[in-house]
């Protein structure tokens, strides 16, 4: 098990359609993969009344583990690629993996 925080987790939230784009952003940034997770959005301000069904917007969450050092400029990538102000729509946002089980710290550090 590797321990500390090597590691961080990128979660990125795109409209429907729009993970292709995501993963190829990430991994010309280094990535070597991602899980993609299908969702849907609540309280937005697109969502619309059709026969009296409140309809969300779908949206994909993109799943990505990688080591710190690359961290910052897959988010970057992200941004320019399938931001707020892209037809993707997309948040991306990172968070500290503590532990890992199933990969080793060797296998990512092509990356670097």
């Amino acid at each position: 098990m590797e321990n500390n925080s090597k590691f961080e987790v990128i979660f990125c939230i795109v409209n429907h359609g729009f993970t292709d784009i995501v993963m190829k952003a990430a991994k010309e940034n280094g990535a070597k993969g991602g899980t993609i997770i299908t969702a849907r959005g609540t309280g937005n301000k697109d969502a619309e009344e059709f026969y009296g069904i409140m309809i969300q917007p779908e949206k994909e969450i993109v799943m990505i583990l990688v080591v710190h050092e690359i961290k910052d400029a897959i988010l970057q990538a992200l941004y320019q690629e399938v931001g707020m102000q892209t037809p993707g729509q997309g948040i991306a946002f990172s968070l500290p993996v503590s532990n890992v089980v199933g990969v080793s710290f060797s296998s990512f550090q092509e990356s670097l």
